[in-house]
């Protein structure tokens, strides 16, 4: 009965220091910094890889160019300002849009 005592003593550790050590502060912060760059990796870069090119199409927008709204329609580019594009759909119908509007620009055949 008493090595059962003295076992018990033994695995106890050191007086005033808690059932085992504290952890550093980089050790419990490093699964965060992991999770980050996996988000960032894996979703932040490639959306904004993604806004660049949008940005970029936007810029090298021309008239009588054929482009794709947001909302599907197909058209022309018939004129251009600043922020608005005005896309002509069909013959004498012409509807204006935003230019964040435009999602894509078609290619010449």
């Amino acid at each position: 009965m008493n090595f059962f005592i003295s076992t018990a003593y033994a695995m106890a550790g050191q007086p005033g220091t808690g059932s085992g050590q504290q952890a550093s502060w980089y050790t419990t912060l490093a699964p965060l910094i992991i999770i980050f760059a996996i988000f960032y990796f894996l979703m932040i870069r490639p959306q904004q890889k993604q806004q660049k090119k949008h940005r970029e199409m936007l810029g090298a927008m021309r008239k009588g160019d054929r482009v794709i709204t947001r909302g599907g329609i197909h058209g022309i580019i018939y004129g251009m300002n600043e922020n608005t594009v005005t896309v002509e759909v069909s013959d004498n119908v012409k509807i204006k849009f935003s230019r964040e509007a435009i999602a894509a620009i078609q290619p010449q055949n």
